[in-house]
C-alpha cells in the first residue's frame, strides 16, 4: 500500500489532507511530539523508519510578521525542511507535494502571476518559500508545488474566524482594501492535490485558487453577507465595515498588492474549471459551523 506522509497534519491544509487523501494509501501524519520538524535530525530518523513512498509537504512557518525577526526558524521550516524531504525522495524514488505561496512575487501592478512569473518577494517569510521551490525544482524529483493564496478554513486560525469573532465583538471595522488576491479554502487546497496526484499530472509549479479576486475588505464584507444569510447563530453585530489603505495599517513585513493567480496551467492540466470564491466562502462558512 502506498504510504503517504503528511507534514502539518494539525494545520488547515494538513486536516483536510488527511482526510482527502486516505483513498490513496496510508496516510501518517505525525504530531510534534513524534516528528520535529525544526530539527533535521528527527526528520531524518523518522524518514528512515517509516520510508513514506510520497510526502505531501503542508508544514510551513506561516507567522509573516514573525519571520521578520525570527529568519533562522523560517528559513529551517520553509527552505531547509523542503529541500530535506526532497533529498528523502532522490534516494528513495519517492514523489512530493509542496504548497508554496503567492509571496514569492513582488506584489507589483494588476496582472494575475503566471507560474514562470519572475520572482520577487517582499519578505522574509517570501523569500525562504522562493527558496523552498528552489531547492526542490533543482533535485529533479518527481514533484508538485502547489503556489496558492490566503488560505482559510473551518478550524485553526485565519483571516475568515477572526472576522466572525470581531463581528461578534465590535459594530465597526477598518479592512484594508488594496491588496487583491483570492482567499483559498484549505478544504479546496486538499481536494485538489488528490485530484492531481490520481490523474499523475506532470510535474511542475500550478497556482491554486479559485477562480475570482477580491481585497480583504470585500472578503470580510462577503463573509458578514454570507454569515447573516446562514442564520442568527453566528450573532453578526458589525454594521459598518470600511476600507482602508495599507499604508493606514502598517506591519513589520510588507504584503504584495497583487496577488492574483493565474490559473490555466492547472485547469488545463487537470481539465477542470476551478469554482470561485464566493462559492467556496458558502461551503466553508456551512462547514465551520458543523465545527
Amino acid at each position: 500500500m502506498n504510504k503517504i506522509l503528511v507534514t502539518g497534519g494539525t494545520g488547515q491544509v494538513g486536516h483536510e489532507l488527511q482526510r482527502e487523501l486516505s483513498v490513496l494509501g496510508e496516510v501518517m501524519a505525525p504530531d510534534r511530539h513524534e516528528l520535529d520538524l525544526s530539527d533535521a535530525d528527527s526528520v531524518s530518523h523518522w524518514l528512515a523508519t517509516h520510508r513514506p513512498d510520497t510526502i505531501v509537504n503542508a508544514a510551513a512557518y506561516t507567522a509573516v510578521d514573525k519571520a521578520e525577526s525570527e529568519p533562522a526558524m523560517a528559513k529551517r521550516l520553509n527552505t531547509e525542511l523542503p529541500q530535506q524531504l526532497a533529498s528523502y525522495c532522490i534516494n528513495h524514488n519517492a514523489c512530493l507535494v509542496h504548497y508554496s505561496s503567492d509571496y514569492v512575487y513582488p506584489g507589483s501592478g494588476d496582472t494575475p502571476w503566471k507560474e514562470d512569473s519572475p520572482t520577487g518577494p517582499l519578505s522574509v517569510y517570501g523569500q525562504t518559500k522562493l527558496e523552498g521551490d528552489q531547492a526542490i525544482e533543482a533535485a529533479g524529483i518527481r514533484h508538485l508545488i502547489f503556489r496558492t493564496s490566503w488560505v482559510y478554513s473551518a478550524r485553526g486560525n485565519n483571516f475568515m474566524k477572526t472576522m466572525l469573532r470581531l463581528a461578534r465583538e465590535k459594530d465597526a471595522l477598518n479592512i484594508v482594501s488594496d491588496q487583491i488576491g483570492a482567499p483559498t479554502p484549505a478544504r479546496l487546497i486538499a481536494q485538489v492535490t488528490l485530484l492531481a496526484l490520481s490523474h499523475g499530472i506532470h510535474p511542475g509549479v500550478y497556482h491554486l485558487a479559485p477562480r475570482g479576486v477580491t481585497s480583504w475588505h470585500g472578503f470580510a464584507k462577503c463573509i458578514f453577507e454570507k454569515a447573516e444569510a446562514l442564520g442568527e447563530s453566528l450573532n453578526i453585530e458589525v454594521r459598518n465595515v470600511s476600507g482602508i489603505p495599507t499604508s493606514e495599517y502598517p506591519t513589520p513585513a510588507q504584503r504584495p498588492l497583487n496577488s492574483r493567480l493565474g490559473l490555466e496551467k492547472l485547469e488545463n492540466a487537470l481539465s477542470i474549471k476551478m469554482p470561485t470564491w464566493e462559492v467556496q466562502l458558502g461551503l466553508t462558512l456551512k462547514d465551520y459551523l458543523q465545527t
